[in-house]
């Protein structure tokens, strides 16, 4: 009998209170849904936030609700509950990174400053609010919303900062970046 791997839960970034921070929030997705019964037709909405302060801390929600402004609240509210941190380096990503969720993969490149953001809608929205000001990026494959923040995510959660990856290997910074 083949024993269960047990997988471990990413730990996650320590982040300040969030009374301490001020995050401001990006609608990145508005749908109307139907659902159809008996009586006639009930239209409910769905949002998707990120919400960030533009200096390493950034989240996303999703909520629903019968009016847009319900929805955007509690689709707002879930995103200050899942906040993290990611490492910013001169403005952009410290290494390139790829990340993948359902049918999107997702490319994170590095870019010399004064390059600006150049990422599709719902990637822009995510990097913009975690306050990366040079990075270029790209969707491959779907490009569903709700699973390009994931992706983004996910890639952002992959990324090492320099100053850990040096404690890790026991060199100084300098040694790291100039060999």
């Amino acid at each position: 009998m083949a024993e269960r791997v047990q997988f471990r839960k990413k730990k996650r970034r320590p982040i300040p209170k969030i009374s301490n921070l001020t995050l401001k929030e990006r609608v990145v997705n508005v749908r109307r849904v139907v659902k159809v019964t008996k009586g006639g037709r009930t239209f409910r909405f769905s949002a998707l936030v990120v919400v960030g302060d533009q200096d390493g801390v950034v989240g996303y929600g999703h909520g629903k609700a019968r009016e847009v402004a319900a929805a955007v609240e509690k689709a707002t509210d879930q995103a200050k509950k899942n906040l993290y941190r990611v490492p910013i380096l001169q403005g952009t990503v410290p290494h390139d990174v790829e990340a993948k969720e359902m049918g999107t993969r997702v490319i994170i490149k590095r870019a010399a400053p004064g390059t600006g953001v150049i990422a599709g809608g719902a990637m822009r929205a995510v990097l913009e609010s975690a306050g990366y000001t040079d990075v270029i990026a790209k969707v491959i494959g779907s490009t569903t919303p709700h699973n390009v923040v994931r992706a983004t995510m996910k890639a952002l959660l992959s990324l090492r900062d320099p100053v850990t990856i040096a404690r890790q290997r026991g060199i100084t910074l300098n040694k790291l970046f100039n060999g």
